[in-house]
């Protein structure tokens, strides 16, 4: 065998082919490394969804590059001395092919990266990890834009960041927002009303090839005890579907998906949302074409200006802004719990087994398509989770195993940070706390629900407004601090001892399980 000039490293969720790892491969000295392993289904319990898309795209990546006549180094999880690990199975196979060097793109997790890292150290050999230009922003950028700043908001990095790339900006020197404002946020919170979302168009699913259909029994068998289901599966799992999947939005949704955004309707899991975040993290995508295709749609007349500036938000502002947060803060910010909390996560969020009707179709979708919207991930689970008072950790290891998109460079601060506040206001300038009222207003799952989100306390309190109403008393004084929860607080003093002692006891069995759970009388 010729001598191995360097061997790239590619992880499963940089699929990308014209990744910086690639410049300057010869397919005459230089080889692709790919390994399935079980530890990135059990490190976290990853739900069978997740674990399929990751391995059905990998798959499809490595035929790719063969494809490319890029020599390709594939371990799949059921082959004959499988480590197991990244690390482990890495280390072998270094012993085995003896390249002279190491080249990666920077991963999406700190674990990830530390664990290669000392691979290569233990072996000797350099190991070069390179930008990933899949982002508009680096983290470096990231970094300075931070050091100038008092306190970290998106909103403003945002705003950088439309200047800075030129997206939805008008005027004589193109420095003005679209439409004279940065933020349609106002006319993007609208609920269906009762009379629903009315016909909706159809996602775009991919019937399952040979490939996809062989994953799938393997993570079937491989992981039968993990939660999820696989009947339903037909995500993009290659950059072609990814492409057909994102013109499909633009086309078909985009134009109602700012009006709608968080809205929720029980039994309709996709409503106007793209759902192209797992192609966008598997690197399928890439956002810059994302961005450029919204923005053209709005240029062209074909989708509102709110509509368009919603969505881009979500690409070009938020993740981007939790990428920056991540690798600036690890790997303290994982540890973070700023509120103490140190509940278990009920053990319903693994089968959906709850009276809480909103709960009960968010964890169920879910648990089917590995798939929830953001109004469902942040003021359902997440809220629920909140102010229930679950440690933080538990909460970041249910919503990284059971998404399919879940990568945890955007999940960890998303899920600490935003939902449940455990950074103490680093991402969020206040807890995203509410009452079931709120959900009452976003759709009708109220209705078939035993539960009335307008009581506090009593046999039909709903868990959600007596939860709100204990988080408020239990944290008063550190959100008595915070200038934006200072109305919410206020609140408190119309409540009597006896009202408080209610809630108390009431949010006590809540935690002991005696409210909430199907078995729960």
């Amino acid at each position: 065998m010729a001598e191995l000039r360097q061997l790239v490293v590619v992880l499963g969720d940089q699929l990308d082919l014209d990744a910086s790892a690639f410049d300057g491969f010869d397919p005459a000295q230089d080889a692709v490394w790919m390994a399935e392993v079980a530890e990135e289904s059990t490190h976290i319990v990853s739900s069978q969804p997740r674990t399929a898309l990751f391995l059905a795209a990998m798959r499809h990546f490595a035929l790719e590059l063969q494809q490319a006549g890029r020599p390709v180094h594939y371990m799949h999880l059921d082959d004959a001395g499988n480590r197991g690990s990244l690390a482990a199975q890495l280390q072998a196979d270094l012993l085995r092919l003896r390249p002279q060097r190491l080249v990666m793109t920077a991963p999406g997790e700190w674990r990830v990266l530390k664990a290669l890292q000392a691979v290569a150290q233990a072996a000797g050999l350099p190991l070069e990890v390179r930008e990933d230009r899949h982002f508009f922003c680096t983290v470096r950028e990231f970094a300075a834009h931070a050091r100038q700043r008092r306190a970290l908001r998106m909103e403003f990095f945002y705003r950088e960041q439309r200047q800075r790339h030129r997206v939805l900006m008008e005027g004589a020197q193109g420095d003005q927002p679209a439409g004279g404002r940065w933020n349609f946020d106002a006319e993007n919170r609208e609920s269906f009303g009762p009379q629903g979302p009315g016909f909706l168009p159809p996602p775009r699913w991919f019937e399952p090839d040979e490939v996809t259909r062989e994953v799938i029994a393997r993570v079937r068998t491989r992981f039968a005890d993990h939660p999820g289901r696989l009947d339903a599966f037909a995500w993009p799992v290659t950059r072609a579907q990814a492409l057909e999947a994102l013109q499909a939005f633009i086309d078909e949704r985009l134009p109602q998906f700012g009006r709608w955004q968080d809205a929720i309707w029980p039994g309709e899991p996709w409503l106007y949302h793209a759902q192209i975040s797992a192609s966008l993290n598997l690197k399928l995508l890439n956002p810059r074409e994302v961005v450029a295709a919204a923005e053209a749609a709005w240029r062209a007349g074909r989708a509102p200006l709110a509509s368009v500036e919603g969505f881009i938000r979500q690409v070009l502002g938020w993740r981007e802004y939790v990428r920056g947060i991540y690798w600036t803060r690890m790997p303290g910010y994982a540890e973070l719990n700023a509120l103490d909390a140190q509940q278990d996560l009920p053990a319903w969020y693994w089968n959906g087994d709850t009276e809480m009707a909103c709960l009960r179709d968010a964890i169920t979708q879910t648990l089917n398509h590995g798939y929830a919207h953001h109004i469902q991930r942040l003021m359902v689970t997440g809220l629920y989770a909140l102010l229930l008072g679950v440690r933080p950790q538990q909460v970041h290891a249910w919503y990284l195993g059971v998404y399919v998109d879940a990568v945890e460079w955007v999940e960890l601060p998303n899920t600490l940070g935003m939902s449940q506040y455990a950074d103490g206001g680093l991402m969020a300038s206040k807890p995203y706390a509410a009452t079931g009222k709120y959900l009452q207003r976003m759709g009708p799952q109220c209705q078939g629900c035993r539960f009335d989100p307008a009581q506090r306390v009593g046999a039909r309190a709903c868990p959600f407004t007596t939860l709100y109403w204990d988080f408020l008393l239990r944290h008063e004084t550190t959100l008595a601090g915070n200038a934006r929860m200072a109305l919410q607080v206020k609140n408190l003093a119309r409540l009597g001892e006896a009202d408080r002692a209610a809630i108390r006891d009431r949010s006590a069995a809540i935690r002991r399980g005696e409210v909430g759970a199907v078995h729960a009388m």
